[in-house]
């Protein structure tokens, strides 16, 4: 797999409604790509919605395998990575453009160019610095990467929600920083109060 260097990724202009909110797909969802996923908005305005899914692990590519892929590092150097790098994970954020990355990260870490500051605790960059930061060690205490993102078309994600096709809950860090992935999509439903096994595919139809 090819990927793209990381481009800076513009914001919608303004705060929109459900940004910093996480999306949570209902089991009505009939799309096979968004089954059971968790989604941390990005952006979200008139001019539509773009969001990383932060429970879906990249099967094919680990996070030391890419920064070889982006010449970050040469072959063989894997072994002076600090620790942690090791065991961060690939995540796929998305099916739009799913050769470019995204980084979600806590705000400790920050470019004044590239780095959008989405809510409180989180940010959005998509350049290769902060990947070149976090194999150096000094990158930010908390982030995910992701290939790839969530987007909709202007009223399509308002459409999607009316369709009895999304839920959404406030963020937290471990929604989208905590390493347990399975658990995710549950934690989340929690956080509005729903029991797991009491959601049913026709939930919220009159």
């Amino acid at each position: 797999m090819a990927f793209k260097e990381f481009q800076g990724f513009g914001g919608g202009g303004g705060r929109g409604f459900l940004d910093g909110q996480m999306l949570i797909a209902m089991p009505t969802m009939n799309d096979p790509r968004f089954e059971r996923s968790v989604v941390y908005m990005c952006a979200h305005s008139d001019d539509g919605a773009m969001g990383i899914i932060v429970n879906q692990l990249a099967r094919n590519i680990n996070f030391t395998e890419l920064l070889r892929q982006l010449d970050i590092i040469g072959a063989g150097e894997e072994i002076r990575l600090p620790p942690e790098v090791g065991q961060m994970r690939v995540h796929i954020g998305g099916p739009v453009e799913t050769g470019r990355g995204f980084v979600l990260h806590s705000p400790d870490w920050f470019v004044d160019t590239s780095t959008l500051p989405i809510d409180d605790g989180i940010c959005l960059t998509a350049t290769l610095d902060i990947l070149k930061a976090i194999a150096r060690g000094d990158g930010p205490e908390n982030s995910m990467l992701a290939l790839g993102y969530a987007g909709w078309a202007p009223g399509q994600l308002e459409s999607e929600i009316q369709a009895n096709g999304w839920l959404h809950c406030n963020a937290d860090p471990d929604l989208v920083f905590g390493t347990d992935q399975a658990s995710k999509y549950d934690l989340a439903l929690r956080k509005l109060g729903i029991d797991p096994g009491h959601l049913a595919p026709d939930s919220g139809r009159a």
